[in-house]
């Protein structure tokens, strides 16, 4: 029976470690002594079951870096010119865009 990731995640723990008592792989020995979420990633890996862990929002990173360089003299702007407000604003997107930067890291790796 194929499964699928979703599928998979809805399960309970003990429903996944009856699954992988039926699968011959070595990515799911020691089954029992795994949690939830060690479990299920073993299991895609010996189902093959491939998933997205993280949206992508951009494929360009050399665009966001551009961006938050752009938003990095806005912010200087708004020290300069004492704007509290805009300078929430502005450190907010930045440190979203560096995040989106990270993810983007692990996802490719």
């Amino acid at each position: 029976m194929a499964h699928t990731y979703e599928e998979l995640k809805k399960k309970t723990v003990a429903e996944l470690r009856e699954i992988a008592a039926g699968i011959q792989h070595e990515a799911v020995q020691g089954y029992s002594q795994l949690n939830k979420e060690h479990l299920l990633t073993a299991m895609c890996r010996a189902l093959g079951i491939t998933h997205a862990h993280k949206k992508v929002v951009s494929d360009n990173k050399a665009q966001v870096k551009i961006k938050i360089k752009l938003l990095k003299d806005a912010r200087d702007k708004a020290i300069a010119d004492k704007d509290h407000k805009s300078l929430k604003s502005i450190r907010r997107k930045i440190h979203f865009m560096k995040r989106e930067l990270h993810k983007a890291a692990i996802v490719a790796a």
